[in-house]
């Protein structure tokens, strides 16, 4: 994720701004040149020196901010048009936890386009299009899991709530739990159907994530069952990978993601990490590329490690947990150029 900053008075802005508090102007996201717009009423829209804007049908309830070409058909935005089922929205709580999911998903969305992969819609794809639910839990429908199957991806609204998803994350014994962590991995399910499954990359994915055919119902109650294997951080980046293959290239994607977007972030605010005490060139960096781009995948590790270290050690200063809490070993690692060269080889055609 890159910094934004207003068009009109150059104030800086966080993603989710719908108004500039400088100099007043409303805000929108255009996705088409990932960057913001300072909007001026005209008519029942809105304009900017490039043209006329409306807000996605979605503005309305505050879950967000993307622009719409005034003289589209779209009434949703490139994100908000793959949505399948929304919560009941009289209900002020599910707003707002719907709120909290769609901020996560819009983020996701700009990681995707940024990377330049496919998001085909259910139109462009009937049986296998990128479609999302965020069902709640009702007396009648009282476990929702969140998931994929075929292009669907299903959100617990729980998942907005912060108290509830803390203590998932508590009973789960999870280190990581977030909206934005759990849109991550279940687009690398996605992504597996789209880009690995019936493709010349499927013998070198199964030779370095495992074979996908073993039977995934039964290794997720194997997984439930016993305690972590001993060893599992020499090869996998999290307990759960270690349950099935396509958990392990889930998770392995949503780390990549989540590296990817951070150290772009980085690199807008000119991060330099030079630790005064060490000349250890491992924890030595100067993020001053964009990491969406970059092709060498050992450039992007070489920065993020020392980033990492250093925003947890922030983190452990303000009482906070770790803000990275994850080992990348050598085998991670080597997922991870995987992945990247599997974005790689799906950007350059």
């Amino acid at each position: 994720m890159r910094l934004f900053k207003c068009p009109s008075c150059s104030q800086l802005l966080y993603f989710e701004n719908t108004r500039c508090e400088r100099c007043g102007h409303r805000l929108g996201y255009d996705s088409g040149c990932f960057g913001m717009r300072a909007l001026e009423p005209e008519g029942e829209g809105w304009a900017d020196p490039a043209g006329a804007w409306r807000f996605c049908a979605n503005a309305a309830n505050d879950v967000c901010n993307w622009l719409i070409p005034a003289g589209s058909g779209e009434t949703f935005c490139t994100a908000c048009r793959h949505n399948r089922l929304v919560p009941d929205l009289s209900d002020p709580d599910n707003v707002v936890q719907w709120r909290a999911l769609e901020w996560a998903k819009h983020r996701l969305f700009y990681a995707l386009t940024r990377l330049k992969l496919p998001t085909p819609s259910r139109a462009d794809d009937p049986a296998h299009g990128l479609v999302f639910d965020f069902p709640a839990e009702t007396p009648w429908q009282p476990h929702v899991l969140t998931g994929h199957d075929e292009g669907l991806i299903t959100i617990a609204l729980k998942e907005g709530d912060t108290v509830e998803r803390e203590r998932m994350r508590s009973e789960m014994g999870e280190q990581y739990r977030t909206p934005l962590g759990h849109f991550r991995h279940e687009i690398g399910h996605f992504y597996w159907d789209q880009l690995v499954k019936d493709t010349a990359y499927l013998a070198p994915c199964r030779a370095l994530f495992g074979d996908d055919r073993a039977d995934y119902e039964q290794a997720l109650k194997a997984h439930y069952a016993r305690s972590p294997m001993a060893g599992w951080q020499d090869s996998f980046v999290s307990v759960y990978a270690t349950s099935h293959p396509w958990e392990d290239f889930a998770e392995t994607w949503a780390h990549y993601l989540h590296i990817v977007d951070t150290l772009e972030m980085a690199s807008s605010f000119g991060m330099g990490i030079h630790p005064k005490l060490s000349r250890d060139p491992l924890l030595q960096a100067d993020i001053d590329f964009d990491p969406y781009v970059e092709a060498d995948m050992g450039v992007i590790l070489d920065a993020w490690l020392p980033l990492a270290f250093a925003v947890n050690s922030l983190n452990r200063a303000m009482g906070q947990a770790d803000f990275y809490p994850f080992v990348l070993s050598a085998k991670v690692m080597e997922k991870l150029r995987f992945i990247h060269a599997l974005v790689r080889g799906e950007r350059v055609g």
